[in-house]
């Protein structure tokens, strides 16, 4: 382009350049609203054409720019290819006129002045060629320019979002850039609010709108309109029409606002002073994030590549402002994470750090939860109760407890901390089971919902009888193992422990049995919770009952003095061997006491 061509006095309603870029603005300068020819003529071949074609068939051809003057190469001063004449060029009467185009809009023209008819027909037909051949090349020009100038606008754009610190200042600076880039006046960004991640994303943008206000969009950025225009709830068109065309992937671009008669508002309209309007929506991976609208005060078209360059800087925003949640979310789930750990540390500490060691007794236990806090719980304590009572020959006694809360997580972590805690307390002023199982009971009943509730056994051991008092709450009969001096033990040696009642937390009013047996020397007493049966292998089938018994006669037929810690783990390794890969659902807790032999 030459230094003629740069001249704004040649450039008939071009608007003025934009002034410096504003902190956090792209810093691209707002593109021309209107172009002329004189914008793409470089060594003047074109101007010269018409010259000599004017020299060679007698028929005056001049090019006119946008401005309305005529571009000549005849005359000039010596190495400037062409110049614009300053008189405004106004064509004969009867002249032709072949429109010179770019981007879809005229930039200028080649008027052919009146001649003989037959003449002016055979250079009509030259020159409507040439005029054709010098807008296919024109619009190659305008293509070009246009995308070098959007990729520009994105780099910068991309560079901005790098260095923004919050999804406000990202959306601020968008809408600013925007504004200059586009050369308008006014605008505003808004956003639909997050939606959870188990919503269906095959649901259209329309299900996320209103038809009648706008309280279902957030004001992000907004600058050059009123306050009384931001905050109305009235939308600007009826039915929310544009916002469902921009979220719906359209450009809505409308030259005048007071004569579309989809506006709603045409008083607002009229107010703020308003006309010219263009909304694209951001989408992300096709799902709607919010719209960005930009006003001018008077009558505005839109050229494509104006509306294909807002629609770039929509896709950035979208994906600012997504990156902008996701950065958000993680840092929230980073802090979960934490209190989490927290919560499950302080959860392991309410487990028995150590297991009571009495005479005759061996207890071991095995705590697996699925996540980091568990429903599961497990006990072992001493008691001291005075002699003889409840059936109990010794001041010391053993305490043995397990239980399952309902559900995972959070919630059960902090209802097994309860029940644990109101156990314990119980359990230390009374030797009844029956009493203690029953306050358990009550208490939980009392503080939590009709769906929170927990499954127990409570047993308690003399040391000295081996007399085992216990009472079960809905939770899995543990199972003793009769282990026989002189064969491998079967399921003929075993026995289920199940007396008791209802899960605590229901029923406050639930009252609960007690049973006893004596235990002998070798006999292996196990614990449980639901994990254990429920594990499931990669084909979905349960490890069951049936396996749980098998794995323990199998441990106690290959070492029949096994330990109970080496009981304990045979049993969680033959789960483990069974589910392989196949995540663990469910928590997994094991309790074991073995009778020790006279001679351990």
């Amino acid at each position: 382009m030459s230094e003629q061509a740069a001249e704004p006095s040649t450039q008939q309603g071009a608007e003025p350049a934009s002034g410096p870029a504003r902190d956090g603005h792209l810093g691209a300068s707002a593109a021309p609203l209107r172009r002329t020819v004189e914008d793409f003529l470089t060594d003047g071949a074109l101007p010269k054409l018409c010259s000599q074609l004017s020299a060679t068939t007698g028929v005056s051809i001049v090019l006119r720019g946008a401005s309305g003057h005529a571009i000549r190469a005849e005359g000039l001063a010596q190495g400037v290819p062409w110049d614009v004449d300053p008189r405004p060029f106004t064509p004969e009467a009867g002249s032709e006129v072949v429109p010179l185009r770019a981007g879809g809009e005229q930039i200028g023209d080649l008027v052919i002045a009146p001649s003989d008819a037959a003449e002016r027909d055979r250079v009509a037909v030259v020159v409507e060629l040439l005029g054709s051949a010098a807008s296919d090349i024109f619009d190659s020009i305008r293509t070009a320019e246009d995308r070098v100038h959007e990729l520009d606008v994105l780099y910068k754009l991309t560079s901005m979002l790098v260095r923004a610190h919050s999804v406000e200042r990202v959306l601020a600076g968008v809408l600013s850039s925007a504004i200059e880039i586009l050369g308008l006046d006014a605008g505003s960004i808004v956003v639909l609010p997050e939606v959870a991640e188990d919503v269906d994303d095959s649901e259209t943008p329309r299900l996320a709108l209103h038809e009648s206000a706008e309280s279902d969009l957030q004001l992000m950025a907004a600058e050059g309109l009123s306050e009384h225009w931001l905050v109305s709830p009235e939308p600007l068109s009826t039915a929310r029409v544009f916002d469902r065309m921009a979220l719906e992937g359209e450009i809505v671009c409308i030259e005048d606002l007071l004569v579309d008669e989809r506006v709603a508002i045409p008083d607002d309209v009229r107010e703020e002073g308003v006309r010219g309007f263009v909304s694209v929506g951001m989408l992300f991976r096709d799902r709607a994030v919010g719209v960005i609208r930009l006003y001018s005060h008077r009558p505005r078209g839109f050229t494509s590549g104006e509306c294909r360059l807002l629609e770039s800087v929509a896709q950035q925003a979208a994906v600012a402002v997504e990156q902008a949640r996701l950065l958000e979310t993680q840092r929230r789930e980073r802090n979960h994470q934490h209190q989490l750990r927290l919560a499950a540390a302080v959860q392991r500490r309410m487990l028995p750090g150590s297991l009571p060691e009495l005479p005759g007794l061996d207890v071991a236990a095995r705590y697996e939860p699925s996540l980091e806090l568990s429903g599961d719980f497990y006990d072992a304590f001493t008691l001291n109760l005075a002699a003889e009572r409840d059936g109990l020959a010794s001041p010391r006694a053993l305490g043995l407890v397990i239980g399952d809360v309902v559900g995972k997580g959070v919630a059960a972590g902090l209802l097994m901390a309860s029940v644990r805690s109101t156990l314990r307390a119980v359990a230390d002023h009374t030797p009844d089971l029956a009493d203690v199982i029953r306050r358990t009971n009550e208490a939980m009943a009392r503080d939590t919902l009709p769906n929170e509730f927990a499954t127990l056994w409570y047993g308690v051991v003399d040391p000295n009888t081996l007399r085992l008092s216990y009472c079960g709450a809905g939770h899995d009969p543990p199972v003793i193992v009769r282990v026989p001096g002189h064969r491998v033990p079967t399921t003929a040696d075993m026995d289920e422990l199940g007396t008791g009642g209802l899960v605590v937390g229901i029923d406050p009013s639930q009252r609960y049995q007690v049973a006893a047996c004596d235990l002998v020397p070798g006999d292996v007493l196990l614990a449980y919770s639901d994990g254990l049966p429920d594990a499931r292998n990669f084909e979905g089938e349960r490890f069951g009952k049936d396996r749980l018994r098998a794995a323990l006669l199998y441990v106690l037929g290959q070492d029949p003095d096994a330990s109970a810690a080496r009981v304990a783990d045979n049993l969680m390794w033959h789960i483990r061997r069974f589910t392989g890969l196949s995540p663990q659902t469910d928590d997994q807790t094991v309790l074991v006491l073995r009778v020790c032999k006279p001679e351990e």
